[in-house]
């Protein structure tokens, strides 16, 4: 189902929803969404290559790109093929690459909980080293947290 063009998602000057996730759901909540980002981590930036390598129906591909780019999780640059008509291509700004983090959780979480016979598709590794790495809660101190000692606490200062 494409995304209705009135479709309401809440910007820096707006204060409903009050939730952070429910305010991230508006942008990043459908599966499409999240699968676009994947690529687009993966070095595909062009419509074409992200509509094949998902096989995603265009309309919807346009309006998750639209919305990604309205959000400002996306910017796009111009270019063009020799004999073709300018395109966009599609690149994470500083808050799209935040969601690497977001991205590497939940292949985590699935890599866990719902993990492949023949193993994950793809592993999280150190850039300098190949290491492997994993998510998760660190303190002020840079020390990990295991989940179980984390809690969400609801916020009931002035503004709240």
């Amino acid at each position: 189902m494409a995304v209705p063009s009135t479709r309401k998602v809440s910007g820096p000057t707006d204060d409903s929803p009050a939730c952070s996730i429910e305010r991230s759901l508006q942008v990043l909540g459908e599966r499409w969404t999240l699968l676009v980002l994947r690529d687009i981590f993966a070095g595909k930036h062009r419509f074409a290559e992200i509509q094949s390598s998902l096989g995603i129906a265009p309309n919807l591909l346009s309006d998750r790109l639209k919305l990604l780019s309205e959000a400002g999780v996306l910017r796009t640059r111009t270019y063009q093929e020799p004999g073709s008509r300018h395109r966009l291509s599609y690149h994470l700004t500083p808050a799209g690459q935040e969601l690497q983090l977001v991205l590497a959780a939940l292949q985590q979480w699935g890599d866990h909980h719902r993990p492949r016979p023949s193993g994950p598709s793809s592993l999280r590794r150190m850039r300098s080293t190949g290491q492997a790495v994993r998510v998760g809660f660190l303190d002020d101190d840079g020390h990990e947290l295991p989940a179980e000692g984390v809690t969400f606490v609801m916020n009931t200062g002035p503004g709240a």
